[in-house]
């Protein structure tokens, strides 16, 4: 009824095979990388790429200023390892500025392709003194879910200003490279570890 039509679609019958053949592949490779198993402890270095928005602020001239901060970004391993690489960071921070007190401090969520989470504090005040390129801070690894399930550790970090974004609404960027060392312990028999499963509500 329609030749031209139909013999267009029969030509592009073994493409569309191809397509889904390869659309599986890309599935299988990819699944495969989830759900791996992690080491039980290292040392990793990795970046994160953030993006800091102010949610408000009191500034009193002569005083003090604070601010709390939303951050978001995405991290990378800088050994070009798996480990702590792609995954989804979101932190709230509290930026204090009074006389000789300045610090920020607050928690952050990594979450990785399996929805398992990492759950992290810091504070800016909290320097590791043995690694001076790392001298802005210290993240503390509380704990973690599925395949993080009892990570502790801890993550001297430093802080690289990145150009101001443009336009409205104060955001800033950062990149914050760490060097973690990390361990993850089995549960004790008999034990229930507090749950760090939840969600950062505006």
């Amino acid at each position: 009824m329609f030749p031209d039509i139909t013999a267009a679609a029969a030509a592009r019958l073994p493409l569309v095979r191809m397509a889904a053949l390869t659309g599986l592949l890309v599935a299988v490779s990819s699944g495969a990388a989830l759900g791996e198993p992690v080491a039980k402890s290292g040392t990793t270095p990795y970046v994160t790429h953030f993006v800091f928005r102010p949610l408000a602020s009191i500034d009193i001239a002569g005083l003090g200023s604070v601010t709390p901060l939303e951050a978001v970004g995405t991290t990378q391993n800088l050994k070009g390892e798996a480990t702590l690489d792609k995954m989804s960071a979101r932190c709230m921070a509290l930026n204090v500025a009074s006389g000789d007190k300045k610090y920020i401090d607050g928690a952050c969520v990594l979450a990785d392709n399996d929805g398992d989470h990492i759950f992290s504090t810091f504070d800016t005040r909290d320097v590791d003194k043995t690694q001076a390129d790392l001298s802005c801070g210290t993240h503390v690894i509380t704990g973690g879910t599925g395949k993080y399930d009892g990570i502790t550790g801890r993550e001297p970090f430093a802080c690289n200003v990145m150009p101001a974004l443009a336009g409205a609404g104060g955001y800033t960027a950062m990149d914050i490279p760490h060097n973690t060392t990390w361990e993850i312990k089995p549960k004790q028999v008999g034990t229930t570890a507090p749950s760090t499963t939840g969600t950062i509500k505006p």
